[in-house]
């Protein structure tokens, strides 16, 4: 977790505040199994997963809200900043000493872009209470300047920290100026991009220079204001304490916040009509880089699990046909990998290749997606791909702030699924779910960035 880079539905009723300000609970569900959420407040919500595999207790505060381009670049700095100091611990060396005094306990915010949100993320990681060698109260601490940093930044004059600020947006600069590094990850954005243009979804997460210079710290604070008083709030807590919901809702920084009708997203728009749009750019490079974007046309709830096998055959696995038929059979990529973006219902096939080799590696990958519309896959393909799925669903138990992803992810879709559940799903598909998904699918966007 880093700063730049970790069917059924039920509905809350509604939260009404007491007299004196402190949140009541008043609805409660359990998704999947150990998973309890209970709303707080209208629009914000406290998911407990109660473990006893980890030493650790992990609390993760989610704040969800649409994607608009003028807005990404400050959403990232707000994420960059809030770090930099609360109103109690008004530096990042007073928190980095808070966090010694916590017997080590980590502090990280990142930024995402799922489906047509944006997402500032912030977690706090620290030593269960039990294994400490005398009685403290660690997670009250950990709740308390977490909460202060999220929803207590340090404000100056209506405004962050002038200096501060100039710091980070050098930082971000750097970091956006730095997407071109990676060019598989490069190619894949701007295939997402063109596919998108001029929807949410196309817009860079990280946002743009050129907005950078029109950010100051009282219209970056203004938009802090704006996002808090509106977002999607999910706190969750992975771990063992056993006054979790207590602690929580009696913090007073809770008791502050309003309640709303979050604003997010729930189904985003889809790509752009395209027919296998080409897209090339060059740039001085010696290995050249396909990525397709895929749409997939049929969105039928169910058929997620499908296009998951689908994927998994076609070029999610090792052992894919992508990779046994283009790599291994023919040499024509250094690289080639499939995977199933489940929000937005797209499949990217992305391929390092010889430049030259181009128009014969792209005639490989659609034999290969029409051999599967055709039904030429094994029946060994099928449960290699089955096992590869269910092994990586298990896995996501194995650590925490997966997990806690995992049904972060069921919060902004409209299936919730646990764990046990998506085992069972995926046992389940056949031959025919498979076929019926590859013809749904359509390339929408064939991307080459070559020299």
């Amino acid at each position: 977790m880093s700063c730049i880079n970790k069917k059924s539905r039920e509905e809350n009723l509604p939260h009404m505040e007491s007299s004196n300000g402190q949140a009541n609970i008043d609805s409660s569900i359990l998704k999947g199994n150990g998973v309890f959420s209970k709303t707080i407040k209208k629009g914000i919500n406290l998911h407990t997963i109660k473990t006893t595999k980890y030493k650790t207790n992990l609390i993760g505060i989610f704040l969800t809200f649409p994607i608009i381009k003028e807005e990404a670049t400050k959403n990232t700095l707000i994420a960059l900043m809030l770090k930099r100091g609360s109103k109690l611990y008004k530096t990042r060396e007073e928190i980095t000493n808070k966090l010694a005094e916590m017997y080590g306990a980590s502090l990280d915010s990142g930024i995402e872009k799922t489906g047509d949100n944006h997402i500032l993320k912030f977690y706090l990681e620290s030593i269960n209470e039990k294994y400490l060698p005398h009685k403290e109260d660690l997670f009250k601490q950990s709740i308390n300047l977490l909460f202060d940093v999220v929803f207590n930044p340090n404000i100056e004059n209506n405004g962050f920290n002038e200096e501060f600020l100039k710091q980070e947006k050098n930082s971000l600069e750097q970091i956006i100026n730095s997407k071109i590094d990676n060019k598989t990850t490069y190619a894949l954005n701007r295939c997402i991009e063109k596919m998108y243009e001029g929807k949410p979804y196309g817009v860079y997460k990280y946002g743009y220079v050129e907005d950078l210079k029109d950010i100051d710290g009282y219209n970056l604070y203004e938009q802090y204001k704006k996002i808090l008083s509106t977002c999607k709030i999910d706190i969750f807590v992975s771990g063992e304490n056993d006054n979790i919901e207590d602690i929580i809702v009696q913090n007073e920084k809770i008791a502050k916040l309003n309640e709303r009708e979050p604003n997010f997203i729930k189904f985003g728009q889809p790509s752009n009509p395209n027919n296998e749009k080409y897209v090339e750019e060059k740039m001085d490079i010696q290995q050249g880089k396909i990525v397709l974007g895929i749409d997939v046309e049929n969105k039928e709830k169910d058929l997620v699990y499908s296009a998951q096998m689908y994927n998994a055959i076609l070029g999610g696995t090792a052992n894919s046909k992508l990779f046994r038929n283009v790599r291994e059979k023919a040499s024509l990529a250094y690289t080639i990998s499939s995977s199933y973006m489940k929000l937005k219902s797209n499949i990217f096939i992305r391929a390092g290749i010889e430049i030259d080799k181009y128009e014969e590696a792209l005639k490989i990958i659609k034999e290969q997606m029409e051999e599967m519309k055709q039904g030429a896959f094994s029946d060994d393909d099928i449960e290699n791909a089955k096992r590869a799925i269910i092994t990586n669903i298990k896995n996501i138990k194995e650590e925490q702030d997966i997990e806690i992803s995992y049904y972060y992810g069921q919060e902004l879709s409209d299936v919730k699924t646990s764990l046990e559940e998506y085992i069972q799903k995926i046992e389940k598909i056949s031959r025919q779910d498979i076929i019926e998904v590859a013809n749904c699918v359509k390339i929408n966007t064939i991307y080459f960035l070559r020299n």
